[in-house]
């Protein structure tokens, strides 16, 4: 297997990321997939929506290789949740 290595930085690997996603795909996949993921390649724009990151990226690479893939969960800021939830009802 091989060893995949970025080619951009973290910056641009997320500015480049953050602009396929608003600028071409946001609007193809929101509907009717609210919290799957969407993998995308930064340097051609293709993408794959599941309801797993590793199921999205492996059929990303099977299609393009040598893909650097940025990760998005549909509907939310971030991909994964850390630490505790507050119960607490905001006032």
């Amino acid at each position: 297997m091989a060893v995949r290595q970025p080619r951009y930085s973290q910056e641009e690997f997320a500015r480049r990321g953050d602009h396929w996603y608003e600028t071409q795909i946001r609007q193809n996949v929101e509907a009717g997939n609210h919290g799957k993921i969407v993998a995308i390649d930064i340097e051609t724009g293709a993408f794959e929506v599941a309801d797993e990151i590793l199921d999205a990226s492996d059929r990303l690479f099977k299609r393009i290789p040598e893909a650097q893939p940025w990760i998005v969960r549909i509907g939310h800021r971030a991909v994964d949740r850390f630490g505790a939830r507050s119960r607490r009802n905001p006032a």
